[in-house]
């Protein structure tokens, strides 16, 4: 099972008993708590899943704490039935404000992710442009692309091959799609390829060489990733173009 699914299963998990295990802890003072801060204390367990889970896992702990306030928290107690009706208005307040704010803590918790990694994008991009700015050799400018597309695509390794383009392989191409290109046939593909996928560098017009890329079984990374992929390996190419090295034409 992969790191995503474990993830996804583990919220719904947390989805399912942490509403339980707060409604349960609020069952020795029910005489304390009106229903109303009872309620309140479950949107936080419910905001609280909602902030490492889906937007699935935010919907059910939101179901799962409007039913454990039925049943443990509102008389007649131990029964799915609520005889009150300020208590019936608060359990369905309660699952109103749960879905909202649980989809909206997911929302945020995305947003924020998406800060994050286009930082992170930006900081590669970043790091090659300043390397050719600093008058260090071509080398090192593909040497610093091929170490950060190991990190950024999750590879096992990473290679550059000069000059040669021989070989049939599957390619991550300019749109960020990774195809395999024959006379009689051509191939996308959702998943990594067996084997090496290349990754061509081009510069000024010229084709230099290719980085070779092992990747790990699984799907292609987000096309976001692999898009700055091809922005680094554009910026390898634009290094040796700069250098004057020969290439392939």
């Amino acid at each position: 099972m992969s790191g995503y699914r474990l993830h996804d299963a583990a919220a719904l998990l947390a989805a399912l008993v942490a509403p339980f295990l707060v409604a349960l802890a609020l069952v020795p003072f029910p005489t304390d708590l009106s229903a109303t801060n009872a309620a309140l204390v479950l949107v936080v367990a419910v905001v609280a899943v909602a902030a490492i889970g889906t937007r699935t896992a935010g919907a059910v702990a939101a179901l799962s704490a409007a039913a454990w306030f039925d049943f443990l928290l509102t008389a007649p107690y131990r029964r799915f039935t609520i005889t009150n009706r300020e208590d019936a208005e608060t359990a369905v307040l309660l699952l109103v404000v749960g879905l909202i704010v649980s989809q909206l803590s997911v929302r945020a918790r995305r947003l924020r992710t998406a800060v994050i990694t286009d930082a992170a994008h930006l900081t590669r991009l970043q790091g090659t442009a300043r390397l050719a700015e600093d008058g260090r050799s071509p080398e090192a400018v593909v040497e610093y692309v091929r170490r950060e597309l190991v990190g950024l695509l999750g590879l096992r390794g990473c290679r550059f091959e000069y000059g040669n383009l021989m070989g049939g392989l599957p390619r991550l191409e300019h749109d960020g799609g990774v195809w395999l290109r024959r006379p009689d046939r051509v191939t996308e593909y959702a998943d990594w390829p067996d084997g090496e996928t290349e990754l061509r560098v081009v510069g000024g017009g010229h084709h230099y060489g290719r980085f070779l890329l092992d990747p790990r079984p699984g799907p292609l990374p987000p096309e976001q990733d692999r898009l700055v992929a091809v922005a680094l390996a554009a910026q390898a190419g634009s290094a040796l173009d700069t250098a004057g090295l020969a290439h392939l034409g």
